[in-house]
């Protein structure tokens, strides 16, 4: 279907354009996977920029459903789209391209106009080169920092304030750039490939172009065409260079951190290894690196602020791999893959034998991401537990897509990770999968759930009228108390819904809850309700105080 042109970059713009990248990056996914040999030949350059690009396009579709009347500004669609970009960025280029869009975005969102013309897209092109260039610690010449830096240099050379003119000057000059790429790394030139990040970059300016003239760009080969085409030829140069005594590792990890303790980080990691980029800023940032010591990386975080969303990636491999992930050679039959608000719950979901996807508050994982983890888990079967009602939609797209792949995926519509806990402790992977996961099915139905949260902000709920501050006890998703107090509230929550009988209290503790509350509660279980056992879990920073759960 066409597209209407937009004749400024407004928050509309913005939409159009992330839909119209993620599109067009679906499919030259393959070929981008195809023609990836550097830094590394692990063929997965269009993935990961697919998956940086869905991230942000999840980001600004919430912003936009935010709004009942009326629209985003610019300033609000182009702040989430590189927030979106930054918390799910992948791979060396996915977190380039984060930081390309996040330089974009500090232009577009210098102020609250409506939108913007073709002189401020040229300063947000210009921006985002000189800042994807500035968190790379040793930029190399004939990648995807190249192919940006043409691109601004040719939108700055575009005259007229007319948006179109400016996007088609800035893909011509990618689109020159890119071809010249292998000219300028050898790698390339022996490879008969252009740079893969160069290439998905392309992808994403001829989708500028198409958001503002409404007309699609011509494909662009990946191939280079002064050499023999040697397409698909990764495994090779990843072999080549794992030869040559390059870092076995890629680690990854978002992390929480103020500007000063990143700028120590940036020097220790420097000093580990190779690929170095670091984007990001108020407080949140995005870490890659190449190493071979993956756990000298992590801890450089941990002294640094707070890493989360850790992936540790051993290029001979071929996959990723973070706690209860196997690799290709230990391929079993069933698998559990779990999305998890916190990191607590993720330890002890990994011990019962679970591949892990964290999901921070206000982060929810997409499609993509759980695509993935369904593929690490390296299992013909897998069980699928979403562990919220939000996410269901996007756990069956996930599922349906690991399907058409060949694997078996069953998803268990678990709406709290405390259903998750139940149907994992009657997981049993040598029975029959259907009879695993009727078993799993009941378990998590016949377990209520509850949780205890602090308001936000002023609302209807079904118990009433909350004022933000209030302490809120929700019992299967609906508000059923309001409260001043957490203790008070989690006790009036707990005998609501031990009033209906059962027999197994599960206590999951956010790190912002009492320190007595799991004491209190276990206390008042024992006194009030007989042949009732409780078991107390730490979560972490799960985004709820508290999660109950009723079997």
């Amino acid at each position: 279907m066409a597209q209407v042109p937009q004749t400024f970059f407004d928050a509309l713009a913005v939409r159009t354009w992330c839909g119209l990248a993620l599109e067009s990056l679906g499919r030259a996914r393959e070929e981008i996977d195809a023609i990836n040999v550097y830094p590394v030949a692990d063929g997965d350059t269009g993935t990961n920029l697919y998956l940086t690009v869905e991230s942000a396009v999840a980001a600004v579709e919430a912003v936009f459903t935010a709004y009942d009347v009326g629209k985003p500004t610019l300033a609000d669609a182009a702040r989430a789209m590189a927030h979106g970009a930054l918390i799910g960025a992948r791979g060396n280029s996915g977190t380039i391209l984060a930081q390309l869009l996040r330089g974009m975005a500090q232009v577009l969102a210098d102020g609250e106009t409506a939108h913007t013309d073709g002189c401020g897209l040229r300063l947000a092109l210009r921006q985002a080169a000189d800042a994807a260039r500035q968190a790379v610690a040793h930029p190399v010449e004939g990648t995807v920092l190249t192919v940006a830096s043409a691109a601004a240099d040719a939108a700055g050379g575009a005259t007229g304030d007319d948006c179109g003119a400016v996007a088609r000057a800035a893909y011509e000059g990618a689109r020159a750039a890119l071809a010249a790429t292998p000219g300028q790394l050898a790698v390339l030139e022996r490879a008969g490939v252009v740079d893969a990040g160069g290439r998905g970059l392309v992808a994403v300016l001829g989708a500028l172009v198409e958001t503002f003239t409404g007309e699609a760009v011509p494909a662009v080969s990946g191939a280079h065409a002064r050499v023999e085409t040697r397409v698909g030829t990764g495994a090779e140069e990843c072999a080549e260079a794992l030869d040559a005594g390059g870092p076995a590792f890629e680690v990854i990890y978002l992390l929480e951190a103020e500007d000063a303790a990143v700028a120590r980080l940036r020097e220790r990691l420097d000093g580990l290894g190779d690929s170095l980029v670091i984007v990001g800023g108020d407080g949140l940032w995005n870490v890659h690196v190449h190493v071979d010591d993956a756990g000298a990386a992590v801890e450089a975080g941990v002294e640094a602020g707070r890493p989360y969303r850790i992936r540790i990636t051993h290029f001979g491999a071929g996959d990723a791999h973070t706690t209860g992930e196997r690799s290709p050679r230990e391929r079993v039959q069933r698998a559990v893959v779990a999305v998890v608000p916190g990191e607590g719950l993720a330890g002890l979901y990994t011990e019962a034998g679970a591949t892990t996807v964290l999901a921070r508050p206000g982060e929810p994982p997409a499609s993509g991401e759980l695509v993935q983890a369904v593929r690490r888990a390296h299992a013909r079967e897998v069980v699928l537990l979403p562990n919220d009602a939000e996410l269901r939609h996007t756990a069956a797209a996930a599922a349906e897509q690991a399907r058409a792949e060949g694997i078996r995926v069953a998803l268990i519509p678990t709406r709290s990770a405390v259903q998750g806990i139940a149907a994992l402790a009657v997981h049993e992977p040598e029975r029959r999968f259907d009879e695993d996961v009727v078993s799993m099915t009941s378990a998590a139905g016949a377990t209520r759930y509850a949780e205890v949260a602090v308001a936000e902000r002023q609302s209807w709920t079904m118990a009433g009228i909350c004022q933000a501050g209030d302490v809120l006890g929700l019992v299967d998703g609906d508000v059923a108390v309001i409260g001043s107090d957490v203790t008070a509230t989690a006790e009036a929550v707990l005998d609501r819904m031990l009033a209906a009988g059962g027999e197994l209290v599960t206590l999951v503790l956010g790190d912002d809850a009492p320190e007595t509350i799991a004491e209190h509660l276990e206390a008042r279980v024992r006194e009030s309700y007989l042949a009732v056992d409780t078991v107390v879990y730490r979560g972490g920073r799960q985004g709820a105080l508290l999660l109950i759960g009723v079997e």
